[in-house]
Protein backbone atom coordinates (compact mmCIF):
# COMPACT_ATOMS: atom_id res chain seq x y z
CA UNK A 1 0.00 0.00 0.00
CA UNK A 2 2.48 2.40 1.36
CA UNK A 3 4.21 1.57 -2.41
CA UNK A 4 1.45 2.31 -4.09
CA UNK A 5 1.57 5.76 -2.18
CA UNK A 6 5.27 6.38 -3.36
CA UNK A 7 5.07 5.43 -6.76
CA UNK A 8 2.04 7.46 -7.42
CA UNK A 9 4.19 10.60 -5.67
CA UNK A 10 6.83 9.68 -8.32
CA UNK A 11 4.52 9.97 -11.62
CA UNK A 12 3.63 13.90 -10.29
CA UNK A 13 7.76 14.51 -10.61
CA UNK A 14 8.39 16.85 -13.44
CA UNK A 15 10.90 15.72 -16.25
CA UNK A 16 9.80 12.33 -16.25
CA UNK A 17 10.70 10.79 -20.32
CA UNK A 18 8.23 8.91 -21.77
CA UNK A 19 9.76 5.50 -20.68
CA UNK A 20 10.22 6.08 -17.47
CA UNK A 21 6.45 7.43 -17.01
CA UNK A 22 5.33 4.60 -18.84
CA UNK A 23 7.42 2.00 -16.29
CA UNK A 24 6.07 3.60 -13.30
CA UNK A 25 2.29 3.53 -14.38
CA UNK A 26 3.20 0.20 -14.95
CA UNK A 27 4.64 -0.70 -11.31
CA UNK A 28 1.87 0.77 -9.68
CA UNK A 29 -0.56 -1.02 -11.69
CA UNK A 30 0.92 -3.85 -10.59
CA UNK A 31 1.30 -3.03 -7.10
CA UNK A 32 -2.41 -2.40 -7.25
CA UNK A 33 -3.46 -5.39 -8.96
CA UNK A 34 -1.18 -7.74 -6.51
CA UNK A 35 -3.07 -5.69 -3.45
CA UNK A 36 -6.60 -6.88 -5.52
CA UNK A 37 -7.39 -3.28 -6.32
CA UNK A 38 -7.99 -4.36 -9.92
CA UNK A 39 -9.85 -0.74 -11.03
CA UNK A 40 -7.38 1.00 -9.24
CA UNK A 41 -4.70 -0.50 -11.36
CA UNK A 42 -6.68 0.14 -14.76
CA UNK A 43 -6.78 3.74 -13.84
CA UNK A 44 -3.10 3.52 -12.79
CA UNK A 45 -2.18 2.71 -16.32
CA UNK A 46 -3.58 6.06 -17.12
CA UNK A 47 -3.45 7.10 -20.94
CA UNK A 48 -1.56 4.45 -21.54
CA UNK A 49 -4.76 1.78 -21.88
CA UNK A 50 -8.52 2.77 -22.13
CA UNK A 51 -10.13 -0.50 -20.77
CA UNK A 52 -10.57 -4.15 -21.51
CA UNK A 53 -10.88 -4.85 -25.46
CA UNK A 54 -8.58 -1.56 -26.19
CA UNK A 55 -4.94 -1.93 -27.69
CA UNK A 56 -2.66 -0.04 -25.28
CA UNK A 57 -0.85 3.12 -26.61
CA UNK A 58 2.76 2.46 -27.29
CA UNK A 59 3.57 5.26 -29.97
CA UNK A 60 7.11 6.53 -28.57
CA UNK A 61 8.10 3.92 -26.67
CA UNK A 62 11.18 1.84 -26.38
CA UNK A 63 11.18 -2.01 -26.42
CA UNK A 64 11.61 -2.86 -23.11
CA UNK A 65 8.55 -0.13 -22.29
CA UNK A 66 6.10 -1.70 -25.19
CA UNK A 67 6.81 -5.51 -23.60
CA UNK A 68 6.04 -4.07 -20.25
CA UNK A 69 3.04 -2.22 -20.59
CA UNK A 70 1.65 -5.45 -22.92
CA UNK A 71 2.08 -7.63 -20.14
CA UNK A 72 0.40 -5.01 -17.45
CA UNK A 73 -2.53 -4.82 -19.88
CA UNK A 74 -2.44 -8.70 -20.22
CA UNK A 75 -2.57 -9.27 -16.90
CA UNK A 76 -5.32 -7.05 -15.74
CA UNK A 77 -7.22 -8.08 -18.86
CA UNK A 78 -7.66 -11.36 -17.06
CA UNK A 79 -7.99 -10.25 -13.54
CA UNK A 80 -10.42 -7.47 -14.78
CA UNK A 81 -12.31 -10.13 -16.82
CA UNK A 82 -12.55 -12.40 -14.37
CA UNK A 83 -13.81 -10.08 -11.77
CA UNK A 84 -16.58 -8.17 -14.17
CA UNK A 85 -17.49 -11.71 -15.65
CA UNK A 86 -16.57 -10.40 -19.16
CA UNK A 87 -16.84 -13.44 -21.85
CA UNK A 88 -13.81 -13.37 -24.05
CA UNK A 89 -11.90 -11.89 -21.69
CA UNK A 90 -9.24 -14.18 -21.32
CA UNK A 91 -8.70 -14.74 -24.55
CA UNK A 92 -7.65 -11.08 -24.68
CA UNK A 93 -5.59 -11.65 -21.54
CA UNK A 94 -4.03 -14.40 -23.03
CA UNK A 95 -2.91 -12.70 -26.42
CA UNK A 96 -1.62 -9.49 -24.81
CA UNK A 97 0.25 -11.88 -22.28
CA UNK A 98 1.94 -14.39 -25.14
CA UNK A 99 2.98 -11.04 -27.17
CA UNK A 100 4.61 -9.60 -24.20
CA UNK A 101 6.59 -13.10 -23.38
CA UNK A 102 7.78 -13.32 -27.01
CA UNK A 103 9.32 -9.47 -27.26
CA UNK A 104 10.52 -10.19 -23.56
CA UNK A 105 12.58 -13.37 -25.16
CA UNK A 106 13.92 -10.96 -28.01
CA UNK A 107 14.97 -8.45 -25.79
CA UNK A 108 16.92 -11.96 -23.81
CA UNK A 109 14.95 -10.84 -20.59
CA UNK A 110 13.65 -14.53 -19.31
CA UNK A 111 12.90 -13.70 -15.59
CA UNK A 112 10.29 -11.55 -17.60
CA UNK A 113 9.57 -14.29 -20.09
CA UNK A 114 9.17 -16.57 -17.16
CA UNK A 115 6.53 -13.88 -15.35
CA UNK A 116 4.80 -13.47 -18.12
CA UNK A 117 4.12 -17.34 -18.65
CA UNK A 118 2.94 -17.55 -14.79
CA UNK A 119 0.49 -14.68 -15.44
CA UNK A 120 -0.75 -16.82 -18.84
CA UNK A 121 -0.88 -19.95 -16.60
CA UNK A 122 -3.32 -18.09 -14.41
CA UNK A 123 -5.75 -18.05 -17.50
CA UNK A 124 -5.77 -21.10 -18.14
CA UNK A 125 -6.82 -21.81 -14.45
CA UNK A 126 -9.72 -19.37 -14.82
CA UNK A 127 -10.83 -20.96 -17.47
CA UNK A 128 -10.63 -24.67 -16.04
CA UNK A 129 -8.07 -25.77 -18.22
CA UNK A 130 -5.50 -27.23 -15.90
CA UNK A 131 -3.38 -29.58 -17.89
CA UNK A 132 -2.60 -26.34 -19.44
CA UNK A 133 -1.49 -23.80 -17.06
CA UNK A 134 0.41 -26.95 -15.02
CA UNK A 135 2.65 -27.12 -18.04
CA UNK A 136 2.70 -22.87 -18.68
CA UNK A 137 3.48 -22.95 -14.79
CA UNK A 138 6.88 -25.25 -15.52
CA UNK A 139 8.24 -23.24 -18.22
CA UNK A 140 7.66 -20.13 -16.30
CA UNK A 141 9.92 -21.58 -13.68
CA UNK A 142 12.72 -22.78 -15.97
CA UNK A 143 13.47 -19.04 -16.54
CA UNK A 144 13.78 -17.72 -13.59
CA UNK A 145 17.04 -17.75 -11.60
CA UNK A 146 18.57 -17.76 -8.39
CA UNK A 147 17.81 -13.63 -7.39
CA UNK A 148 13.94 -14.27 -8.79
CA UNK A 149 13.10 -15.52 -5.72
CA UNK A 150 9.36 -13.62 -5.35
CA UNK A 151 8.69 -14.27 -8.72
CA UNK A 152 9.63 -17.96 -8.49
CA UNK A 153 7.38 -17.89 -5.15
CA UNK A 154 4.39 -16.48 -6.88
CA UNK A 155 4.42 -19.12 -9.81
CA UNK A 156 5.14 -22.14 -6.88
CA UNK A 157 1.75 -20.70 -5.38
CA UNK A 158 -0.20 -20.75 -8.37
CA UNK A 159 0.75 -23.92 -9.36
CA UNK A 160 -0.36 -24.97 -5.82
CA UNK A 161 -3.53 -23.58 -6.81
CA UNK A 162 -3.81 -25.74 -10.39
CA UNK A 163 -3.05 -29.21 -8.42
CA UNK A 164 -5.64 -27.77 -5.59
CA UNK A 165 -8.65 -27.38 -7.91
CA UNK A 166 -7.41 -30.62 -9.84
CA UNK A 167 -7.74 -32.42 -6.66
CA UNK A 168 -4.50 -33.13 -6.73
CA UNK A 169 -4.03 -32.54 -2.65
CA UNK A 170 -0.95 -33.89 -2.28
CA UNK A 171 1.21 -32.61 -5.00
CA UNK A 172 -0.17 -28.97 -3.72
CA UNK A 173 0.92 -30.09 -0.35
CA UNK A 174 3.95 -30.85 -1.22
CA UNK A 175 4.69 -28.02 -3.11
CA UNK A 176 3.83 -25.88 -0.14
CA UNK A 177 6.45 -27.86 1.99
CA UNK A 178 9.08 -27.71 -0.79
CA UNK A 179 8.39 -24.18 -1.47
CA UNK A 180 8.11 -22.88 2.26
CA UNK A 181 12.17 -22.01 2.73
CA UNK A 182 11.56 -18.96 0.39
CA UNK A 183 9.31 -17.18 2.64
CA UNK A 184 12.60 -15.99 4.54
CA UNK A 185 14.05 -14.29 1.74
CA UNK A 186 10.72 -12.46 0.88
CA UNK A 187 10.39 -8.76 1.92
CA UNK A 188 6.52 -8.83 0.87
CA UNK A 189 3.78 -9.03 3.29
CA UNK A 190 0.92 -10.03 1.24
CA UNK A 191 3.12 -12.37 -0.99
CA UNK A 192 3.93 -14.23 2.34
CA UNK A 193 -0.26 -14.11 3.41
CA UNK A 194 -0.64 -15.71 -0.14
CA UNK A 195 1.12 -18.60 0.31
CA UNK A 196 0.07 -19.13 3.97
CA UNK A 197 -3.74 -18.56 2.65
CA UNK A 198 -3.62 -21.12 0.13
CA UNK A 199 -1.57 -23.94 2.11
CA UNK A 200 -4.31 -23.49 4.84
CA UNK A 201 -7.08 -24.13 1.63
CA UNK A 202 -5.21 -27.11 0.87
CA UNK A 203 -5.03 -28.36 4.02
CA UNK A 204 -9.07 -27.84 4.85
CA UNK A 205 -9.32 -30.03 1.71
CA UNK A 206 -7.12 -32.11 3.18
CA UNK A 207 -8.82 -32.36 6.35
CA UNK A 208 -12.16 -33.47 4.99
CA UNK A 209 -11.12 -36.41 2.54
CA UNK A 210 -8.61 -37.73 5.21
CA UNK A 211 -10.63 -36.86 8.65
CA UNK A 212 -7.53 -35.79 9.84
CA UNK A 213 -8.11 -33.35 12.81
CA UNK A 214 -3.98 -32.47 12.60
CA UNK A 215 -4.51 -31.17 9.13
CA UNK A 216 -7.91 -29.25 10.91
CA UNK A 217 -5.33 -27.26 13.03
CA UNK A 218 -2.33 -26.62 10.96
CA UNK A 219 -5.70 -25.24 8.31
CA UNK A 220 -6.52 -22.99 11.43
CA UNK A 221 -2.98 -21.86 12.16
CA UNK A 222 -2.17 -20.89 8.28
CA UNK A 223 -5.50 -19.02 8.41
CA UNK A 224 -4.01 -17.02 11.21
CA UNK A 225 -0.76 -16.53 9.85
CA UNK A 226 -2.32 -15.27 6.33
CA UNK A 227 -4.69 -13.02 8.34
CA UNK A 228 -2.15 -11.36 10.24
CA UNK A 229 0.28 -11.05 6.94
CA UNK A 230 -3.19 -9.31 5.22
CA UNK A 231 -3.85 -6.72 8.04
CA UNK A 232 0.25 -6.28 7.54
CA UNK A 233 -0.22 -5.48 4.03
CA UNK A 234 -2.89 -2.79 4.51
CA UNK A 235 -5.22 -5.77 2.18
CA UNK A 236 -8.06 -6.61 4.88
CA UNK A 237 -10.07 -6.94 2.18
CA UNK A 238 -8.49 -10.22 1.43
CA UNK A 239 -10.47 -11.37 4.94
CA UNK A 240 -13.46 -12.13 2.94
CA UNK A 241 -11.86 -14.80 1.08
CA UNK A 242 -10.41 -16.34 4.51
CA UNK A 243 -14.15 -16.24 6.11
CA UNK A 244 -15.59 -18.11 2.97
CA UNK A 245 -12.77 -20.71 3.55
CA UNK A 246 -13.36 -20.58 7.57
CA UNK A 247 -17.12 -20.97 6.68
CA UNK A 248 -16.28 -24.37 4.46
CA UNK A 249 -14.29 -25.47 7.00
CA UNK A 250 -16.34 -25.07 9.94
CA UNK A 251 -18.90 -26.40 7.65
CA UNK A 252 -17.18 -29.52 7.38
CA UNK A 253 -16.80 -30.14 11.45
CA UNK A 254 -20.72 -30.32 11.25
CA UNK A 255 -20.12 -26.62 13.22
CA UNK A 256 -22.72 -25.29 11.10
CA UNK A 257 -23.43 -21.99 13.45
CA UNK A 258 -19.95 -21.24 13.14
CA UNK A 259 -20.01 -21.80 9.34
CA UNK A 260 -22.70 -19.03 8.61
CA UNK A 261 -21.11 -16.61 10.90
CA UNK A 262 -18.02 -16.59 9.18
CA UNK A 263 -19.94 -16.15 5.56
CA UNK A 264 -22.04 -13.66 7.46
CA UNK A 265 -18.82 -11.34 7.80
CA UNK A 266 -17.58 -12.58 4.18
CA UNK A 267 -20.79 -11.11 2.60
CA UNK A 268 -20.43 -7.68 4.74
CA UNK A 269 -17.13 -6.89 3.56
CA UNK A 270 -17.75 -8.19 -0.41
CA UNK A 271 -21.21 -6.38 -0.55
CA UNK A 272 -18.90 -2.99 0.23
CA UNK A 273 -16.51 -3.91 -2.11
CA UNK A 274 -19.19 -4.94 -5.25
CA UNK A 275 -17.65 -8.44 -5.69
CA UNK A 276 -20.46 -10.17 -7.37
CA UNK A 277 -17.82 -12.87 -8.02
CA UNK A 278 -16.77 -13.98 -4.56
CA UNK A 279 -20.28 -13.13 -3.19
CA UNK A 280 -21.77 -15.84 -5.45
CA UNK A 281 -19.09 -18.26 -3.98
CA UNK A 282 -20.68 -17.27 -0.30
CA UNK A 283 -23.61 -18.32 -1.92
CA UNK A 284 -22.30 -21.48 -3.08
CA UNK A 285 -20.81 -22.29 0.11
CA UNK A 286 -23.79 -21.58 2.44
CA UNK A 287 -25.71 -23.74 0.18
CA UNK A 288 -23.83 -26.50 1.12
CA UNK A 289 -24.28 -25.66 4.81
CA UNK A 290 -28.30 -25.40 3.98
CA UNK A 291 -28.23 -28.75 2.58
CA UNK A 292 -26.06 -30.43 5.44
CA UNK A 293 -28.96 -28.64 8.21
CA UNK A 294 -31.51 -29.59 5.87
CA UNK A 295 -32.96 -26.60 4.67
CA UNK A 296 -33.06 -27.70 1.11
CA UNK A 297 -35.82 -25.03 -0.33
CA UNK A 298 -33.22 -22.62 1.00
CA UNK A 299 -30.49 -24.12 -0.24
CA UNK A 300 -31.38 -24.25 -3.99
CA UNK A 301 -32.50 -20.67 -4.05
CA UNK A 302 -29.02 -19.65 -2.64
CA UNK A 303 -26.86 -21.83 -5.00
CA UNK A 304 -29.43 -20.56 -8.19
CA UNK A 305 -28.62 -17.14 -7.44
CA UNK A 306 -24.88 -18.10 -7.61
CA UNK A 307 -25.37 -20.04 -10.69
CA UNK A 308 -26.88 -16.89 -12.11
CA UNK A 309 -23.48 -14.75 -11.49
CA UNK A 310 -21.03 -16.87 -12.27
CA UNK A 311 -22.55 -18.17 -15.44
CA UNK A 312 -22.33 -14.82 -16.89
CA UNK A 313 -18.15 -15.33 -16.73
CA UNK A 314 -15.59 -17.88 -17.67
CA UNK A 315 -14.66 -18.92 -14.19
CA UNK A 316 -15.45 -22.75 -15.00
CA UNK A 317 -14.07 -24.59 -11.54
CA UNK A 318 -16.50 -22.35 -9.40
CA UNK A 319 -19.39 -22.71 -12.31
CA UNK A 320 -18.99 -26.44 -12.16
CA UNK A 321 -19.06 -26.15 -8.29
CA UNK A 322 -22.16 -24.42 -8.02
CA UNK A 323 -24.31 -26.27 -10.70
CA UNK A 324 -23.28 -29.92 -8.58
CA UNK A 325 -24.76 -28.34 -5.57
CA UNK A 326 -27.93 -26.96 -7.27
CA UNK A 327 -27.82 -30.57 -8.99
CA UNK A 328 -28.10 -32.14 -5.53
CA UNK A 329 -30.48 -29.61 -3.93
CA UNK A 330 -32.90 -30.13 -7.06
CA UNK A 331 -32.11 -33.97 -6.03
CA UNK A 332 -33.37 -33.50 -2.71
CA UNK A 333 -36.34 -31.27 -3.64
CA UNK A 334 -37.17 -34.85 -5.65
CA UNK A 335 -37.08 -32.44 -9.33
CA UNK A 336 -34.97 -35.52 -10.81
CA UNK A 337 -35.47 -34.59 -14.11
CA UNK A 338 -33.84 -30.73 -13.38
CA UNK A 339 -31.31 -32.20 -10.99
CA UNK A 340 -30.31 -34.49 -14.05
CA UNK A 341 -30.21 -31.80 -16.59
CA UNK A 342 -28.26 -29.34 -14.32
CA UNK A 343 -25.44 -32.01 -13.44
CA UNK A 344 -25.58 -33.10 -16.81
CA UNK A 345 -24.64 -29.19 -18.01
CA UNK A 346 -21.87 -29.72 -14.60
CA UNK A 347 -20.26 -32.62 -17.31
CA UNK A 348 -20.33 -30.81 -20.13
CA UNK A 349 -18.85 -27.13 -18.83
CA UNK A 350 -15.80 -28.98 -17.13
CA UNK A 351 -15.44 -31.79 -20.04
CA UNK A 352 -15.10 -28.66 -22.58
CA UNK A 353 -13.24 -26.42 -20.88
CA UNK A 354 -10.21 -29.72 -20.19
CA UNK A 355 -11.49 -29.92 -16.32
CA UNK A 356 -11.53 -33.73 -16.50
CA UNK A 357 -11.94 -34.62 -12.91
CA UNK A 358 -14.50 -32.26 -11.76
CA UNK A 359 -16.40 -33.41 -15.06
CA UNK A 360 -16.07 -36.81 -13.40
CA UNK A 361 -16.91 -35.80 -9.89
CA UNK A 362 -20.25 -34.32 -11.43
CA UNK A 363 -20.76 -37.33 -13.52
CA UNK A 364 -20.54 -39.82 -10.25
CA UNK A 365 -23.18 -37.30 -8.84
CA UNK A 366 -25.82 -37.94 -11.34
CA UNK A 367 -25.41 -41.50 -10.29
CA UNK A 368 -24.79 -40.75 -6.60
CA UNK A 369 -28.35 -38.41 -6.58
CA UNK A 370 -31.26 -39.50 -8.91
CA UNK A 371 -29.89 -43.33 -9.93
CA UNK A 372 -32.87 -44.93 -9.04
CA UNK A 373 -34.52 -42.58 -11.87
CA UNK A 374 -31.81 -44.39 -14.49
CA UNK A 375 -32.44 -46.99 -17.29
CA UNK A 376 -29.71 -49.70 -17.02
CA UNK A 377 -27.99 -47.71 -20.25
CA UNK A 378 -28.06 -44.80 -18.62
CA UNK A 379 -26.42 -46.60 -15.56
CA UNK A 380 -23.73 -47.99 -18.16
CA UNK A 381 -23.00 -45.02 -19.78
CA UNK A 382 -22.71 -42.78 -16.33
CA UNK A 383 -19.94 -45.43 -15.75
CA UNK A 384 -18.06 -45.80 -18.96
CA UNK A 385 -17.92 -41.93 -18.93
CA UNK A 386 -16.84 -41.13 -15.19
CA UNK A 387 -14.04 -43.92 -15.60
CA UNK A 388 -11.32 -42.49 -17.85
CA UNK A 389 -12.10 -39.04 -16.56
CA UNK A 390 -11.14 -40.37 -13.36
CA UNK A 391 -8.64 -41.92 -14.28
CA UNK A 392 -5.26 -39.95 -13.40
CA UNK A 393 -7.20 -38.93 -9.84
CA UNK A 394 -5.05 -38.99 -6.92
CA UNK A 395 -8.18 -38.56 -4.58
CA UNK A 396 -8.94 -41.69 -2.15
CA UNK A 397 -12.36 -40.02 -1.48
CA UNK A 398 -13.15 -40.00 -5.03
CA UNK A 399 -11.89 -42.99 -5.82
CA UNK A 400 -13.73 -44.30 -3.44
CA UNK A 401 -17.41 -42.85 -4.64
CA UNK A 402 -16.44 -44.18 -8.27
CA UNK A 403 -15.52 -47.72 -6.61
CA UNK A 404 -19.52 -47.20 -5.06
CA UNK A 405 -20.92 -45.96 -7.86
CA UNK A 406 -19.70 -48.94 -9.92
CA UNK A 407 -20.89 -51.99 -7.24
CA UNK A 408 -24.25 -49.85 -6.95
CA UNK A 409 -24.20 -49.84 -10.89
CA UNK A 410 -24.29 -53.41 -10.55
CA UNK A 411 -27.14 -54.09 -8.36
CA UNK A 412 -28.90 -51.70 -10.13
CA UNK A 413 -28.40 -53.69 -13.25
CA UNK A 414 -29.85 -56.75 -12.25
CA UNK A 415 -32.97 -54.82 -10.39
CA UNK A 416 -33.82 -53.18 -13.68
CA UNK A 417 -35.00 -54.70 -17.21
CA UNK A 418 -31.90 -55.34 -19.18
CA UNK A 419 -32.06 -53.41 -22.70
CA UNK A 420 -30.74 -55.40 -25.70
CA UNK A 421 -28.15 -53.23 -26.47
CA UNK A 422 -24.59 -54.29 -24.41
CA UNK A 423 -22.20 -53.53 -26.86
CA UNK A 424 -18.66 -53.78 -25.69
CA UNK A 425 -19.46 -53.08 -21.67
CA UNK A 426 -18.94 -55.50 -19.43
CA UNK A 427 -19.61 -54.40 -15.92
CA UNK A 428 -17.78 -56.84 -14.09
CA UNK A 429 -14.29 -55.63 -15.75
CA UNK A 430 -15.23 -52.28 -14.72
CA UNK A 431 -15.53 -53.21 -11.24
CA UNK A 432 -12.26 -54.83 -11.38
CA UNK A 433 -10.65 -51.84 -13.01
CA UNK A 434 -12.42 -49.35 -10.09
CA UNK A 435 -10.97 -52.20 -7.39
CA UNK A 436 -7.51 -51.99 -9.12
CA UNK A 437 -7.63 -47.97 -9.31
CA UNK A 438 -8.72 -47.76 -5.84
CA UNK A 439 -6.11 -50.20 -4.64
CA UNK A 440 -3.41 -48.68 -6.71
CA UNK A 441 -4.17 -44.89 -5.34
CA UNK A 442 -3.90 -46.64 -1.86
CA UNK A 443 -0.34 -48.52 -1.80
CA UNK A 444 0.58 -44.91 -3.89
CA UNK A 445 -0.55 -43.27 -0.90
CA UNK A 446 1.24 -45.53 1.63
CA UNK A 447 4.25 -46.24 -0.14
CA UNK A 448 3.84 -49.35 -1.32
CA UNK A 449 3.28 -50.53 2.23
CA UNK A 450 -0.02 -53.24 2.03
CA UNK A 451 -0.59 -53.18 5.69
CA UNK A 452 -0.82 -49.19 5.85
CA UNK A 453 -3.15 -49.89 2.17
CA UNK A 454 -5.24 -52.15 4.15
CA UNK A 455 -6.49 -50.17 6.93
CA UNK A 456 -6.60 -47.06 4.71
CA UNK A 457 -9.22 -49.48 2.81
CA UNK A 458 -10.98 -50.52 5.77
CA UNK A 459 -9.21 -54.36 6.03
CA UNK A 460 -9.49 -56.11 9.14
CA UNK A 461 -5.90 -57.58 8.08
CA UNK A 462 -3.54 -56.74 5.92
CA UNK A 463 -3.80 -60.56 4.81
CA UNK A 464 -7.45 -59.94 3.03
CA UNK A 465 -5.80 -57.42 0.59
CA UNK A 466 -2.32 -59.03 0.38
CA UNK A 467 -4.59 -62.25 -1.20
CA UNK A 468 -6.60 -59.97 -3.02
CA UNK A 469 -3.90 -58.84 -4.76
CA UNK A 470 -2.17 -61.70 -5.25
CA UNK A 471 -5.39 -63.51 -6.72
CA UNK A 472 -7.44 -61.18 -9.00
CA UNK A 473 -5.60 -58.03 -9.62
CA UNK A 474 -1.78 -59.45 -10.10
CA UNK A 475 -0.65 -56.42 -12.08
CA UNK A 476 -0.52 -54.66 -8.95
CA UNK A 477 1.97 -56.94 -7.17
CA UNK A 478 4.90 -54.83 -8.50
CA UNK A 479 3.68 -51.64 -6.60
CA UNK A 480 3.99 -53.13 -3.75
CA UNK A 481 6.51 -52.94 -0.89
CA UNK A 482 9.20 -55.61 -1.34
CA UNK A 483 9.02 -57.70 1.76
CA UNK A 484 11.90 -57.72 3.92
CA UNK A 485 13.58 -61.26 4.33
CA UNK A 486 13.58 -61.27 8.37
CA UNK A 487 17.30 -61.79 9.87
CA UNK A 488 18.13 -64.43 12.45
CA UNK A 489 18.06 -63.34 16.05
CA UNK A 490 21.85 -62.01 17.07
CA UNK A 491 20.51 -62.62 20.49
CA UNK A 492 22.65 -65.29 21.85
CA UNK A 493 20.48 -68.24 23.00
CA UNK A 494 20.14 -68.76 26.65
CA UNK A 495 22.37 -71.61 27.94
CA UNK A 496 20.71 -73.98 30.00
Amino acid sequence: MYLAIELARHLEAPGLSLNDRALLHCRLAKQLERGGDYEGAREAMGELWQGIGARPLLEGLEDEARAEVILRVGALTGWLGDSRQIEGSQELAKDLISESARAFEELGKMHKVGEARSDLALCYWRAGAFDEARVTLDDALRHFGKADTELKAIALIRKAIVERSSTRLHDALSIYNASASLLSEIDDPLLVAHFHHGFANVLNQLSTTEHRQDYVDRALIEYSAASHYFEMAGHSSYQACIYINLGFLFFTLDKFSEAHEHLDHAQVLLTKLKDNLHLAQVDETRARVLLAEGRVVEAEKTVRAAVQILEKGENVLWLVEALITQGIALAQLKHSEQARAVLDRAVSVAEQAGDFENAGVAALTIFEQVGETLTTQDICEIINHAEPLLEKTQDIGTLRRLAKVALQGLFLAHSIPVPPDWTNFYLRRAVLRYEANLIKAALHECDGSVTKAARLLGFNHHQSLSSLISGRQKELLETRRPVRVRRKSVMKKRTK
